[in-house]
């Protein structure tokens, strides 16, 4: 729904949960933040509104309604509130970006739980990742968390791959570069992460990794943030090529189960919305 509208609708007068992006009509954030507040019997329903760049002054006057109670920040927004925040979570301080905003003490407080949720699919493989190289295609705001978290895993160096490298201020430890040169840094690297809306729907034909490239994705962890559709290309290259698939639905899950413990207090009904995720997005 476009912000605007939903200004005008009778749920804007409603306790209510957002997500706010552009595009979001994709976005299963509604279905699974609807179905854990229906499970705790939460009187408050989660809406997906589209925000224009023109429009985020009036968005933040909304934050401070009585009505509003939390929200999911999603692409292109995540830097863009960060500093409109009242105040940061240190996480999210210490990323530069949000992806979660609460009310607390009568705060608008921005928080990052994509580190979390990033995290959490591959923690299984965290002996493999330490000391070891990773590369980004991207460097958004989900970049800043998944760096963070790599970080955190023990992620000796960063290769991030940008159409237009620029210097990048989270560590010293991290290498700038363009999607010509890349693949020269491939052979050493542990995990190669799709961190674009390359393949994303409506474009499911895309990928960072040209066919030609696909050979580097041989025995590599490969994480696509994507998961809409959940198999994207990225990902079929990687099972083709014989590296290791880890989908994006799970950490849309597990950052959407820590935002919604900060909200509320509740913990996210995870196999009920697995359970509904997969009628979706059947394997």
């Amino acid at each position: 729904m476009e912000f605007s509208k939903f200004l005008q609708s009778e749920s804007s007068r409603m306790p209510h949960y957002l997500l706010i992006g552009s595009p979001i009509s994709h976005s299963v954030s509604p279905l699974m933040h609807n179905t854990a507040l229906e499970h705790h019997a939460l009187k408050a329903e989660y809406h997906a509104v589209s925000v224009r760049n023109n429009e985020i002054s009036s968005l933040i006057a909304h934050l401070n309604k009585l009505e509003f109670l939390g929200a999911n920040v999603t692409i292109p927004y995540k830097e863009t509130l960060f500093g409109a925040m009242d105040t940061l979570g240190v996480e999210a301080a210490q990323i530069g970006a949000i992806n979660t905003i609460l009310k607390r003490d009568g705060k608008i407080v921005g928080e990052n739980t994509d580190a979390y949720g990033f995290k959490a699919p591959i923690e299984e493989y965290a002996d493999e990742l330490e000391g070891e190289r990773a590369i980004i295609f991207g460097t958004g705001g989900a970049t800043k968390a998944i760096s963070f978290a790599l970080y955190e895993m023990g992620i000796k160096e960063i290769l991030m791959v940008s159409r237009r490298p620029r210097k990048y201020d989270l560590s010293d430890n991290v290498i700038m570069c363009n999607y010509d040169n890349w693949h020269a840094y491939a052979e050493e690297a542990a995990i190669i992460i799709n961190a674009t809306p390359l393949g994303m729907i409506p474009n499911t034909d895309a990928s960072p990794v040209k066919e030609s490239e696909t050979h580097l994705l041989e025995g590599k962890i490969c994480y696509d943030v994507v998961y809409n559709p959940r198999e994207t290309k990225f990902l079929k290259q990687a099972v083709a090529s014989g590296g290791i698939p880890i989908e994006g639905l799970d950490m849309l899950i597990y950052q959407g189960a820590l935002s919604f413990k900060m909200w509320t207090g509740q913990e996210f009904p995870l196999g009920l919305i697995k359970m509904k995720l997969d009628d979706v997005f059947p394997n």
